[in-house]
């Protein structure tokens, strides 16, 4: 990995995030932190006597500058993912994949469990993850019965994209203990068929509560996982990311630790998923691991306030399409929403709460507005997740209070399927108002929730770019035109809006004081049609001003 403590950057078209300067051609990182930007005519006699003595072949000794030419290419801040299950996504990439381009059916399910199971042999655990039923060409979720074709000499467990719901086969169901007499667990639901057998489609809690028959890998396997994942990243432009907790009771931070040891790179604001430590009172988060200046810190709790639009299990305020009755699952019980509040106000950390559904945001909204701020740093005490059909209310209270909001334009983009069957195409179009919440002063940021969406590479920033820009999906529905908003501000929420939603210190704008994290681009997403932004590639990412990926003629 080339190092280099003093280099000064030429002939880039900088777009910084930053309001007052958003444009520059020149930049000097030293130490990892940005010095200067601009334009070349108003460069520091420092850095042009440096640039001089480049030219001239005279820059050779250690205290000088080096002068890297950026060609004229687009340069932008390193993407920061402020959602994102990074160690679900890094082991997920080892599972079948029940999607495009290697599965298209049920049938195609069963024959990739058939073929794991002749690999592994019996009684091994077999996963997988991401199928929509939306997508599949049977229109439906798979069941036990299916993955029982595949394999039932060993448990097989298929999470679904939205990882709020799984399918798992007879066997799966024998080790958990669930039967037809099995209650449902309260904010889940034991999906059954017409004579009260299990399907073997396990809803939200349900779900949850399933994870702890599933085996985990080792931490150095993991962390092998996590290392893989980062030159993925890397090669994204995404130089930092948070993540929104497992779906157990494992924790990250040692996993992280180690993947930095041996090389991991972004910068990790860690959060824990309140179901599992509420009632274990040996759970802290001390002062030292909420220090945002660190590499990889602990920046809060996560709470589960619904599920997802795509599944019909987020909490909506009308019933979903074909229903009288149909609204969703609220999966938060007070008691787990008021410990949450008294854990993050003792303990002074941030609080994140999914919440896609108009009651469950309302909910979530109307309770910890009430709340004096208590995070301090200009840190947000509350950020809500997802945030799909937000009432008027809720935004203006949401802004009032200094909530933020975490949004991902990837779900409608790749998703549109699953939402025009639950919601139909007008309500659809009024999903995720953007738009209307940076016009009510909302504290806003972009995200992927990778790998929670119907997407075979869900950690790529540029189609969700692509479809805040357009408002249209990946298939071209219309997503509400009247949400759309331009690149420049699309990049300032994946970049400085989202840091500045996870509490990031000093990154997310190419400004002086800033670390020197950008990306450079392939071509300029600031000049080609939108309908071509996930066409960019990035041809470069440097992280503190050094080097840390450069696309090879192959890719």
């Amino acid at each position: 990995m080339e190092s280099r403590q003093k280099t000064i950057f030429i002939n880039g078209k900088l777009f910084t995030s930053c309001d007052s300067h958003p444009y520059g051609d020149s930049m000097a990182v030293e130490k990892g932190i940005i010095r200067w930007v601009g334009e070349k005519e108003s460069m520091p006699e420092e850095y042009r006597a440096a640039v001089r003595r480049a030219k001239a072949g005279k820059a050779s000794g250690p205290e000088d500058w080096k002068v890297v030419d950026l060609k004229g290419r687009r340069v932008i801040p390193g993407f920061v993912d402020a959602h994102m299950h990074p160690v679900m996504l890094a082991e997920f990439r080892k599972k079948i994949a029940v999607m495009p381009p290697e599965i298209h059916s049920i049938k195609e399910l069963t024959e990739a469990v058939r073929k794991r199971r002749q690999e592994q042999g019996p009684g091994a655990w077999i996963e997988g993850w991401g199928y929509d039923e939306g997508e599949l060409s049977e229109k439906r979720s798979p069941t036990r019965y299916d993955l029982d074709l595949g394999c039932s000499d060993a448990p097989v467990s298929i999470m679904r994209t939205c990882a709020h719901i799984r399918c798992v086969n007879s066997l799966a169901l024998k080790i958990a203990g669930i039967d037809r007499n099995t209650p449902d667990p309260p904010g889940g639901e034991i999906e059954r068929d017409e004579n009260g057998e299990p399907t073997g489609v396990l809803k939200e809690t349900a779900s949850t509560m399933f994870s702890a028959f599933v085996p985990q890998e080792p931490e150095e396997a993991r962390a092998d996982h996590l290392l893989e994942l980062g030159e993925v990243l890397l090669s994204q432009g995404v130089t930092a990311i948070c993540d929104m907790g497992n779906l157990d009771s494992s924790d990250s931070l040692p996993i992280y630790r180690e993947a930095v040891r041996r090389g991991f790179r972004q910068k990790v604001g860690v959060y824990y998923m309140w179901d599992f430590f509420m009632d274990n009172p040996d759970f802290q988060i001390t002062p030292e691991e909420m220090d945002r200046s660190r590499q990889i810190f602990t920046a809060g709790l996560k709470l589960i306030g619904d599920g997802s639009v795509s599944g019909r299990t987020a909490w909506m305020s009308r019933p979903y399409l074909g229903s009288r009755d149909e609204y969703g699952i609220s999966v938060c019980s007070d008691r787990q929403l008021e410990t949450a509040i008294d854990f993050c106000k003792k303990t002074g950390c941030q609080l994140s709460i999914h919440a896609m559904g108009g009651r469950a945001i309302s909910r979530m909204v109307d309770r910890v507005s009430r709340e004096k701020p208590w995070t301090g740093e200009g840190i947000p005490y509350v950020r809500l997740e997802h945030v799909t059909d937000p009432s008027a209310d809720s935004m203006e209270k949401a802004a009032a209070s200094g909530i933020a909001f975490v949004t991902q334009p990837i779900f409608q983009y790749a998703e549109s399927s699953s939402y025009l069957i639950n919601l139909g195409p007008e309500w659809m179009k009024e999903c995720y108002p953007v738009r209307t919440m940076l016009d009510k002063g909302i504290q806003l940021a972009f995200s992927t929730d990778a790998p929670a969406t119907f997407w075979a590479n869900p950690s790529d920033p540029f189609p969700g770019l692509k479809q805040a820009v357009t408002r249209r999906s990946a298939s071209g529905v219309d997503c509400g035109q009247d949400q759309a908003v331009d690149m420049e501000t699309a990049i300032r929420l994946y970049t400085r809006g989202s840091a500045a939603a996870a509490g990031f210190s000093r990154i997310g704008m190419l400004a002086p004081g800033y670390q020197g994290d950008f990306a450079v681009l392939s071509r300029d997403i600031l000049r080609i049609p939108p309908e071509e932004a996930d066409q960019v590639q990035v041809e470069e990412t440097y992280i503190g001003g050094e080097l840390a990926y450069r696309r090879s003629s192959d890719n």
